[in-house]
């Protein structure tokens, strides 16, 4: 049996970062740029995996060979199963391509086979492949913590037209998390405070030195703060999977609001420096009228959050013209990422 699946990007809405370690507190989100995944079962044996992009690794350190090595162990399967990876997305962009291409070839797996996981092994054979492959079994508006491999599903945020700017720089996680270490060892680097005050909407302090709070501590203060200020706006009716209140009005957008509070990516204070140009990108999204913009995870990939289409395109159209890549796509609800997560199966 062969079947195709969408193995759709993330975007991190916040990245909040402990010192000396990448644990941290991640917002994260599904939007509907994605590569195609097809997935085959024939007789034989073995994993066999095909790509376009050359700089896709095709032996057994893919994390789609990983994880189908995991998967056929568990459901104690046998057969020959062939992957072709149809890259659309950046290859070290910070969108999660290759975590998303590992959990779209193990659903399509089960699929093929005519063989069903449970969730907790989903979840744990995941999380064994990589940190941040758990979020793409959620989809939609994800909180992790640690690596990332600890996730909640968070109330869906209204589907939002958004700008991804692809500059052609390849941006190594691990030399950025490196480089983070060495500054806060050196006391180069501030750490922005958590949420602070009372009631649902927290403000995040600017230039305040980790000095007298521990980072588990910050972390802590921070999901608090998250998780009040979500049930105040669940309560409200606001937080909802479309951007209508009941009767018709029309309602304030829970992730405009959610960016009004202070959000951001600490690891800007890292690779902007090293590239300017990613700052550059930035500045020209947020002139463009996006009411939020931020760098994707380490980068390099930068995005922006536009109230409407047509700004959104007009973005894209300035970054083109600059000669950065940009595509106009849209955040995913968690409905609306699984409605279109199969493509085809026969």
């Amino acid at each position: 049996m062969q079947v195709t699946a969408r193995s759709f990007a993330k975007i991190n809405l916040g990245l909040r970062i402990g010192p000396l370690r990448p644990d941290g507190f991640h917002e994260l989100q599904t939007i509907a740029l994605h590569d195609l995944i097809c997935v085959e079962v024939r007789s034989g044996s073995g994993i066999e995996i095909h790509c376009d992009d050359p700089r896709v690794p095709t032996d057994d350190s893919n994390t789609c060979y990983k994880i189908v090595e995991r998967a056929m162990a568990t459901l104690r399967s046998s057969g020959r199963v062939v992957i072709t990876i149809e890259k659309r997305l950046p290859v070290q962009g910070g969108l999660g391509g290759a975590s998303g291409n590992a959990v779209a070839v193990l659903l399509a797996a089960e699929c093929a086979l005519k063989k069903t996981l449970s969730a907790r092994e989903r979840l744990r054979i995941a999380a064994e492949v990589g940190s941040d492959l758990p979020l793409f079994l959620i989809g939609g508006t994800v909180l992790g913590v640690g690596h990332g491999e600890e996730v909640y599903p968070l109330p869906d945020l209204p589907a939002t037209s958004s700008v991804i700017a692809m500059p052609e720089i390849a941006v190594s996680t691990p030399k950025t998390f490196a480089e983070w270490d060495a500054l806060i060892s050196r006391g180069a680097v501030e750490l922005r405070s958590t949420w602070t005050g009372e009631g649902a909407r927290p403000s995040i302090g600017r230039g305040i030195k980790l000095t007298g709070t521990s980072p588990s501590d910050r972390i802590t203060e921070f999901s608090r703060a998250l998780g009040a200020w979500l049930i105040s706006q669940s309560k409200a009716g606001k937080v909802s999977s479309g951007v209508f209140a009941k009767g018709g009005g029309r309602a304030g957008n829970p992730l405009l609001d959610l960016v009004r509070t202070g959000i951001e990516n600490d690891l800007e204070q890292v690779v902007f420096p090293q590239y300017p140009e990613l700052r550059e990108v930035k500045s020209v999204l947020l002139r463009a009228g996006a009411f939020y913009a931020s760098l994707s995870g380490s980068g390099s990939t930068i995005y922006g959050l536009f109230k409407s289409r047509p700004a959104a395109e007009g973005a894209a159209a300035t970054l083109r013209k600059e000669g950065v890549p940009a595509q106009v796509t849209t955040t995913l609800t968690r409905q609306q990422y699984w409605k279109k997560f199969l493509v085809s199966r026969f």
